[in-house]
Order: C-alpha cells, then structure tokens, then sequence
C-alpha cells in the first residue's frame, strides 16, 4: 500500500469522522477550540473532528411537573400547591453558554416563583383566581429564564391541598352563606305577597261583589276535591250590618 493510498484512506476517515446527523427537533452548538462557532442542524452536517465539538439541544417542548409545594398564603393559612410548567429552548446558544444545567435552573426558579406568589395572595384569592395567578406566575418566570434563551409556554397550578379544619371551616361558611340566601329569598316573597295582598284588599273593599266572587270562587276550589267538609258561608250584608250595630253602641255611650 502506498502513501497515496494511506493518505486517501486517512482523509477519508478524517472527512467520515466529521459528519453529523441532526433530527428535525434538535440543533447542535459547535464550539471551535472552546470558543462558540454556530449553530447548526437539523439534518446533515460536518464538524472538524479534534477540533469542534458539539452539544445537541432538544428544541421541542418540554414539561415540567413541579413537586408540591407546603407554603404560607397572605393570610397566614398553610396549604400545599403543585403545578406543572411547560417550556421549550428558542435560542440554544444562550440556554447552552449562559447556565449550566437549563433544566434544574428552570425548575429551581420556577418553585421559588411559585413559593412567592403564593404568599403575595390571600386563600380565597389562590382558590378563585387561579388563572390570574398563573399567567403572573408565567410572566415572571419567562422574564427570568429570557436572557437563557427559554421561552416559557404556560403555567398551571394542578392542585391546592387545603387543611382539613379549614376545609370545614369552608363548608361551615358556605352553608351560612346558603342559609342566609334562602332566608332573605323567603322574606322579599313573603313581602312582595304582603303588598300585592294589600291591594287585592283594597280592591275588594271598593267593591262588595268582588268579595262575593271571591267566596263563589273559594266555593269551588273546596269543591274539587271529594271531602266532607262543610261550609257556612255568612253573607256580606250580616258583617257589615254588625260593624254598623256595634258602631252605634259605641257612639251611645261615648254621648252618656
């Protein structure tokens, strides 16, 4: 073998030994001699074996369930949150040169995000708005994790894990809350048919018959059923003759 041969063969293996293979979802950061050199992917590539190497990043994105947390609400009740955060690599330069391990860092700076804005928020706050929490959370977080080349997708808080006394202390407030409802629905019915009984009364008093039709009407829905009840109806004239009978006596002997 000659040393045309032996230099072909080596060139080859040089030139081989250089090529790279990207996938659609990752990019690889060439460092030339410890110094950043590009960027490149996905697909086929060449790097100067010895000389560059690469660190491939996965660009798609990922989730992160972030454990529970037991911290302090703004009004001193204890509870226990976790959530999951989904973030993806749009510049791989920076999340590769600018922090060590991009993932424990954004999962550190995410439990601490979490851990603070919880206790920047009241119980009934964290409860009924948690997607508010959430997109403030997100912003945080995204504004932190920038300069690393991390975009931060979303947040969501999966569950909050109150103490049992609390829980019953909750249950006994909304019952009240149920009860005092269902008493103020009750008075404003028995007001409303006060007045419109009032002035049925006054209607009637304008008009004799419309009493009279009234007691026919009564008459008739007592009839309805198959009872034996028995009814004395006593006319008008008998009730006013008697107001008028009594009125007399009175003026009798207020004059004596």
């Amino acid at each position: 073998m000659t040393s045309i041969q032996i230099a072909e063969i080596l060139l080859a293996m040089f030139v081989i030994g250089g090529i790279r293979i990207a996938q659609e979802y990752q990019r690889a950061v060439v460092f030339r001699l410890g110094r950043f050199k590009n960027i490149k992917g996905p697909g086929i590539y060449w790097i100067i074996p010895f000389i560059e190497r690469q660190q491939r990043v996965d660009i798609r994105t990922k989730t992160v369930d972030l454990e529970q947390q037991e911290t302090i609400t703004k009004d001193s009740v204890t509870i226990k949150v976790n959530a999951v955060l989904w973030f993806k690599i749009t510049n791989p330069e920076n999340a590769i040169i600018k922090v060590a391990d991009y993932n424990k860092a954004v999962y550190q700076f995410s439990v601490t995000a979490l851990r603070n804005i919880i206790g920047q928020h009241s119980l009934d706050e964290v409860l009924r708005e948690r997607e508010q929490i959430n997109g403030t959370l997100q912003k945080i977080v995204d504004t932190a994790t920038e300069p690393w080349g991390i975009k931060i997708e979303m947040v969501e808080m999966k569950d909050v894990e109150i103490p049992e006394a609390m829980q019953r202390a909750m249950a006994r407030e909304a019952e009240a809350i149920r009860e005092k409802r269902a008493r103020i629905v009750k008075a404003e019915a028995e007001l409303e048919a006060s007045i419109k009984l009032t002035q049925g009364a006054k209607k009637m008093e304008e008009s004799p018959i419309a009493l009279e039709l009234r007691r026919m009407q009564m008459l008739a829905e007592i009839g309805i059923d198959n009872n034996t009840t028995t009814v004395i109806l006593i006319p008008s004239d008998f009730t006013s003759a008697a107001k008028s009978f009594t009125k007399l006596i009175d003026e009798k002997k207020t004059t004596q």
